[in-house]
């Protein structure tokens, strides 16, 4: 694909380790549990929709045109960028999330964690309508997003989705108070199966009513210059061609990886992997988490030092990792496997490939760990997703 679309800038805040380098363990705890918990939300909207569990849990477990997105980071894990909603139109800012399918924002009566975001009142806009049906989000802090149901339209860059559902809450859970969240809401881009309103994600809404001029999005998430793409992809942020791999069941961006080297030897082969901009970490199953740590010498399972699934190496000593996709290596940059050392003055550091601890989760949650690494193309047309190499 040749330089194309519309970009909407998403941005960064810090980058989650205090001046001395040293990691916030308690947001390395959330970030863990908030990825396990949405894919279980997922794989229900899933079962609800279609009739049918998730393959992944078998194992008990106005014109047509194209959009950029400039990405904000909070603490390198919620990449966020402006949306407006509404006639007339209000701006919100959200993070764009690959591994869940909804739109939400907080609603006029939301008094619960809502503080410090802008409000989305319904009453106020004239394309908006009630479809008098309610939400509910469950955490795994026991919190809940949940609200009404409307349609609304909705545009990025310029791109209009009219009658688009969303969400309007009347509870934020703790995860999403502003200190925590600092976008006001959050926009899933993964497919209709997942989603909890079993309504057209706002892309699809996008595709279908002939709004953008190829079916395809692409994130550069980095450290400055971070960019989502709707509609195509941005030739001036990746060099050579695109590595494509299939999507293998249609919900989650759910590809097979080939597999995962440590140090240039394979520690992992043939694996589901969940592609999730909304997710952190690379999170994996016990055994994947073993085989890759076995690998790297001095390694530890941290569990009593950091928090469960997690593991230490030697600071001095990071590993060279690497995921393989249709036959080709892309390797994760050191100093993002490196999340920061456990504490000031250790000599150990924490990886960034995390055990989910689920026994039955037989597949990977590939966050932005590796995503940081590569331009990533999600193909909505032709249900694949494509990696390249950053410039």
């Amino acid at each position: 694909m040749d330089s194309s679309g519309t970009n909407i800038r998403i941005y960064k805040r810090s980058n989650g380790t205090d001046a001395d380098g040293v990691v916030d363990i308690d947001a390395l705890k959330a970030q863990l549990s908030a990825s396990i918990d949405k894919f279980q939300r997922g794989a229900d909207a899933y079962l609800k929709n279609t009739g049918q569990q998730h393959p992944l849990l078998l194992n008990d477990v106005a014109k047509r045109a194209t959009a950029r997105d400039a990405l904000t980071d909070a603490d390198n894990n919620l990449w966020y960028g402006q949306i407006s909603v509404g006639t007339p139109p209000q701006t919100y800012t959200v993070d764009f999330d690959t591994g869940s399918s909804d739109l939400f924002l907080p609603g006029p009566t939301c008094t619960t964690n809502c503080q410090g975001h802008k409000i989305y009142n319904p009453s106020k806009s004239s394309t908006s309508s009630d479809v008098h049906r309610t939400f509910r989000l469950m955490y795994g802090d026991g919190s809940t997003v949940q609200g009404e149901q409307y349609n609304d339209t909705v545009a990025i860059a310029g791109l209009v989705a009219k009658k688009q559902r969303l969400g309007a809450a009347n509870q934020y859970s703790t995860g999403f108070s502003s200190d925590n969240f600092p976008a006001d809401g959050l926009l899933g881009m993964g497919f209709r199966s997942i989603s909890q309103y079993n309504a057209n994600p706002v892309f699809q809404n996008l595709i279908s009513s002939h709004r953008v001029d190829q079916p395809v999005f692409a994130f550069k998430l980095a450290n400055s210059g971070s960019e989502l793409t709707l509609g195509g992809t941005n030739g001036n942020l990746y060099s050579g061609s695109f590595t494509y791999t299939a999507v293998t069941h249609e919900g989650y961006w759910q590809v097979k990886m080939d597999g995962a080297t440590v140090n240039n030897q394979v520690a992992v082969t043939l694996m589901d992997a969940i592609i999730d901009t909304g997710t952190t970490l690379i999170v994996v199953d016990p055994t994947s988490a073993r085989q890759i740590y076995a690998s790297v010498p001095g390694a530890q399972d941290a569990s009593t030092t950091v928090g469960n699934g997690f593991y230490t190496f030697p600071c001095d000593n990071v590993p060279s990792i690497s995921l393989r996709f249709n036959g080709k290596a892309f390797s994760i940059s050191p100093s993002i496997f490196n999340l920061g050392r456990v504490s000031r003055g250790s000599s150990q550091c924490v990886g960034g490939i995390v055990n989910s601890g689920q026994n039955g989760m037989e597949f990977w949650i590939i966050g932005d760990i590796f995503l940081r690494n590569v331009y990533t193309v999600f193909d909505v047309g032709q249900k694949r997703v494509g990696f390249a190499p950053l410039k």
